[in-house]
């Protein structure tokens, strides 16, 4: 399967076999790089100072993102997992890092009028059903002009969706219907061509 023009010689199974392979500071991150080109660019933009990371694993991807936060001299980054997940010892050490093992759906949003720009990254089950129920949770503390990002909408383009039962794409499809607070930022999402991008569609732009 080709992932760009068909005279080119990337292939889709492959970078999808590699990404679970990518590591930062020697721990487990399992993102698409063309994605972690992106999450900078957009970290140094909108200048979050607060993150929220629904799925943790190992903790790669929160280490990343907390050190971009620590680039900007300002920020933190809530990560969310469930109480059995094992995440590297590093997350546990970074200052700019909040561990939460009760899954999103128990995760207290009281304190979350403090924050002025608020960045949301749903990188959890891929489940159609949870990514749903993250949108219809979070999407109203995103801040104006920044994002909700939702990962690996891949899975549909690769055929896999009915494990996921419909998904990441049924996901927005369904939250964008109902929402005109957000939209399809094809600036990210087509950054390095149409849908170049694990997060098919993903990258969701609140504008009001």
């Amino acid at each position: 399967m080709s992932l760009f023009r068909r005279n080119q010689n990337f292939k889709l199974k492959s970078i999808f076999k590699g990404h679970h392979h990518v590591t930062y500071k020697d721990v487990p991150a399992i993102k698409c790089p063309f994605d972690y080109t992106l999450y900078q660019m957009i970290i140094w933009e909108i200048k979050p100072d607060l993150v929220i990371e629904i799925g943790t694993n190992k903790g790669g991807s929160s280490l990343y993102i907390a050190d971009l936060l620590e680039l900007n001299k300002k920020g933190e980054i809530h990560t969310i997992d469930i109480p059995e997940n094992n995440e590297n010892e590093l997350v546990h050490q970074h200052e700019r890092i909040k561990i939460f093992k009760d899954g999103f759906e128990n995760y207290n949003t009281s304190s979350l009028s403090k924050y002025k720009t608020i960045l949301v990254i749903d990188d959890g089950s891929h489940q159609y059903e949870d990514n749903l129920k993250a949108l219809n949770k979070f999407s109203q503390y995103v801040s104006k002009n920044s994002y909700f990002i939702i990962e690996d909408g891949i899975v549909n383009k690769m055929g896999i969706q009915g494990a996921f039962n419909g998904g990441p794409q049924k996901a927005i499809k369904e939250f964008l219907k109902d929402n005109n607070d957000f939209i399809i930022d094809r600036k990210w999402c087509d950054f390095f061509g149409p849908n170049v991008t694990f997060n098919i569609n993903g990258y969701l732009k609140r504008i009001n």
